[in-house]
């Protein structure tokens, strides 16, 4: 554990409850893409099938039930609760591409080819893509609110976080992960031109829009 991962978690618990909050406090689940949800919701599922087998620190526990369970009550709130308002015509981003192409890197850049450790590696490729149908939404929308900009811009500085406490640990304790570092780059990546509109548009109180 180091300030950057830490800072990183905290981050990423942010953008939970911005989003869920978003949700409850307006009863709406316009302009969130339940196919992200779900991809996420996917991620966590795949990456902690150790929860029950493997111990590490209550720290660590806690943070995979919140993960987990928030992601799939998201989907719930989406999909059940709230699905009159769910804008299932712009939330049409293809999955099986994003899907297809972490399997066979997962198949060809991986530790060991144990089921377990494959379908961990397919949830790092996985996550590092998940937040594109999301993106692909407000680019067909032209704008979102500023709640969900909010929501985004945390989600991304989790990984923009991360990013410094892989170069902390390489220096500070000789590791390096390249599959983990790759899907790092490219998730932050992802995030480049939204970091830029949320800057410059809505920290000085305009609604982002994103060219069309």
């Amino acid at each position: 554990m180091n300030i950057f991962r830490l800072a990183g978690d905290l981050s990423h618990v942010v953008a939970i409850f911005l989003l869920l909050w978003k949700i409850w406090t307006t009863r709406s689940c316009k302009g969130i893409s339940l196919r992200s949800q779900g991809l996420f919701a996917l991620v966590f599922t795949l990456r902690y099938l150790d929860l029950f087998t493997t111990y590490i620190s209550l720290y660590n526990t806690v943070m995979k039930i919140l993960f987990i369970t928030s992601s799939y009550g998201t989907c719930y709130l989406i999909f059940k609760k709230f699905r009159a308002t769910y804008d299932h015509n712009v939330d049409n981003f293809p999955l099986q591409y994003p899907l297809g192409a972490c399997v066979i890197l997962a198949l060809i850049f991986n530790h060991s080819w144990d089921p377990v450790e494959l379908l961990w590696t397919v949830s790092i490729y996985l996550e590092s893509v998940a937040i594109m149908p999301q993106l692909w939404m407000i680019q067909k929308t032209g704008e979102a609110e500023s709640v969900t900009s909010h929501y985004l811009f945390a989600l991304g500085a989790y990984r923009a976080l991360y990013l410094l406490n892989w170069v902390y640990r390489y220096f500070e304790e000789d590791h390096f992960d390249a599959i983990v570092v790759f899907a790092g780059i490219i998730q932050t990546v992802l995030y480049c031109d939204f970091f830029y509109l949320y800057i410059t548009k809505v920290l000085r109180g305009q609604r982002l829009k994103m060219p069309i």
